[in-house]
């Protein structure tokens, strides 16, 4: 997977024509930066010593956090007793609810329910934790995931592998870059890469309006095994996007030799008759690049596991590019954009947070195994910096402590959160 990374970023370098101003180290990282960035001599240098008694800057050191190690879970219960009716039809059957509880009752439920639990305890778990797998007996699969902008890419890519990789948002073009995303479940991994919105043109070419990240997006369609070609069928029922149509039925015009297609129908939890779903299923149905078509909602679940099944099938013997059991730092540098990135697109609006440069300054690991992470925020003018910042750093501020949280929850661990905001 790593040697598939190096193809795309030398494809994408080599069909551009490098200006003088630009290098190409500047051009990779102008909006996004997954690795700590060295302070540019023609920016400015602040520091965030520089920026204390600053609104511009958030530091979680600042507010009261509880421990994550010595946080105790909460004495309540979390059983929901609406799901009590259900448990006793599914264990002692249906009858049993209408009849009154005495003491033959109770004592014929006990041992019902001491069966069931003794059947559940002898069956053999799903799949074993924390097991090595040889190498030889090892498979693995690269997933490609495409569609329009807010097509559920990201929430389908998140469910799938049980964590967030990838920043979620109702504001449209929220991925500015692809993301990794893994999934092992036994002797099997699977890697999808979310990828940027795409867009076709009235005529069924890619728009020449988009930005260097999406091209980026069409290069890379062809290097993956499994191509998820997504789109929103709620959105697509209501207000049907010519563009749209044209991206799903290029993409299965014709069968690729070395790729297999399928066509995902995403958001059927806000269809409100099933039975619309059917016309959209044979409207594109007599396209022959899709070996499958599946009805999910990236965001509830609903027909996910299917999904996960069909390409576990499709998996290849080959050894595995990730460490199933440890979150590479890598993959944590991302995840740690990808969050403060959402929350600064659930609060700030309009145009503002797209020419942000979001950067990664500084990531340490310290000796009690918290982390500290220095990201900045990087705005082209100086009144959009005095929104980002918000009146006496309000804004930022709930930024800050948002994902502060959220990061913490994500790795399991105390997190020391800095954010800076500063102009270009």
């Amino acid at each position: 997977m790593k040697a598939l990374r190096g193809l795309r970023t030398l494809t994408i370098l080599s069909s551009r024509t490098p200006k003088p101003h630009l290098s190409p180290n500047l051009l990779l990282c102008r909006f996004y930066a997954a690795q700590p960035q060295q302070q540019d001599d023609s920016t400015t240098t602040d520091s965030v010593e520089d920026h204390v008694d600053d609104d511009a800057v958030f530091d979680s050191s600042q507010f009261t956090l509880p421990d994550i190690r010595t946080s105790q879970v909460s004495d309540q219960s979390m059983w929901d007793w609406k799901y009590r009716a259900k448990a006793d039809r599914t264990i002692f059957g249906e009858e049993t609810q209408k009849q009154e509880s005495g003491e033959e009752e109770k004592k014929r439920r006990a041992i019902v329910l001491a069966k069931a639990l003794l059947e559940a305890a002898l069956q053999k778990p799903d799949e074993e934790e924390d097991v090595p797998v040889k190498e030889e007996d090892q498979k693995s699969l690269s997933v490609g995931v495409i569609g329009a902008p807010n097509a559920g890419k990201s929430s389908l890519t998140n469910y799938v592998v049980g964590t967030k990789v990838a920043a979620v948002s109702r504001k449209t073009n929220t991925t500015t870059h692809e993301v990794l995303g893994v999934l092992t479940k036994g002797n099997t991994q699977i890697c999808f890469f979310d990828t940027p919105g795409l867009m076709l043109k009235s005529r069924g070419y890619p728009s020449s309006d988009t930005k260097a990240r999406v091209q980026s997006g069409w290069s890379s369609v062809g290097l993956y095994d499994v191509l998820i070609v997504i789109f929103d069928v709620h959105r697509h029922l209501s207000r049907p996007d010519s563009r749209v149509i044209r991206l799903i039925e290029r993409m299965g015009a014709q069968a690729h030799p070395k790729q297999k297609r399928v066509l995902c129908m995403n958001k059927v939890d806000l269809v409100e008759k099933k039975k619309d779903l059917l016309k959209v299923a044979q409207e594109f149905k007599d396209l022959p690049g899709y070996e499958r078509y599946f009805m999910i909602s990236g965001l509830k679940g609903s027909g996910v596991k299917d999904l996960t099944q069909f390409l576990m099938e499709q998996a290849v013997k080959r050894p595995w590019d990730e460490d199933p059991f440890n979150m590479s730092e890598e993959v944590m540098k991302n995840i740690s954009l990808e969050v403060v990135r959402e929350r600064l697109l659930d609060h700030v609006h309009q145009e503002v947070p797209y020419g942000i440069d979001h950067r990664l300054i500084d990531w340490k690991e310290l000796r009690d195994g918290s982390l500290r992470i220095e990201q900045h925020l990087i705005t082209p003018k100086r009144s959009q910096r005095g929104i980002l910042v918000g009146k006496k750093g309000s804004k930022i501020g709930r930024i800050g402590i948002e994902a502060n949280e959220e990061l913490r929850s994500i790795f399991k661990r105390d997190v020391h959160l800095i954010l800076l905001v500063r102009v270009k």
